[in-house]
């Protein structure tokens, strides 16, 4: 048989590559690098995992705190006002009660 040139719109193979057999029993990874490879998979998936969860724990707890917190904010809000409606009373009452100078 002949060898032929394909046509030009023919792809042809340029490289050999090898195909990708198993390793063979003296190509097998250490334990140590085995260790090391399944490690990375379990930090990219773990990480992602344990955001999520932390999340949504956070999210419910916020979510059952809320009234809780709303009730005690209103109440400092509304300590605080008193106060300063009290000082500022006592203020007026003290500005009344002296003799002011007059201004001749």
């Amino acid at each position: 048989m002949a060898h032929r040139t394909p046509p030009r719109y023919v792809p042809t193979l340029t490289e050999v590559v090898a195909g990708a057999a198993p390793p063979a029993a003296s190509e097998a990874p250490s334990q140590h690098e085995l260790v090391h490879r399944i490690m990375q998979r379990i930090d990219l998936t773990l990480d992602k995992r344990l955001r999520e969860a932390i999340a949504s724990v956070v999210l419910e707890h916020s979510r059952t705190l809320a009234p809780a917190l709303r009730e005690e904010v209103e109440a400092v809000v509304g300590a605080v006002v008193a106060e300063a409606l009290a000082d500022e009373l006592v203020t007026e009452a003290r500005s009344a009660a002296t003799p002011q100078p007059s201004g001749r």
